[in-house]
């Protein structure tokens, strides 16, 4: 068996959870809970390159919002 996330001829879904993290998704997998849809599929070279565009700070949303509120 082969592993789904690294199927080069698979098509993928790019993810995005309330902490603003991206993960990397294959479109027949069902959708986990707390995690929605933030690209189309596609295949697994632009699904990365979607992910490497879009999450720029690694920091979880609440680490970023609490770092923040503490310098003011």
């Amino acid at each position: 068996m082969t592993n789904p996330f690294e199927d080069a001829d698979a098509t993928y879904l790019v993810l995005v959870n309330d902490e603003g993290q991206y993960s990397l998704w294959p479109s027949f997998a069902e959708v986990p809970a707390g995690w929605t849809v933030a690209s189309p599929a596609t295949d697994r070279q632009s699904a990365l390159d979607t992910i490497t565009e879009l999450w720029t700070d690694m920091r979880p949303k609440s680490l970023v919002e609490a770092m923040n509120g503490a310098g003011a």
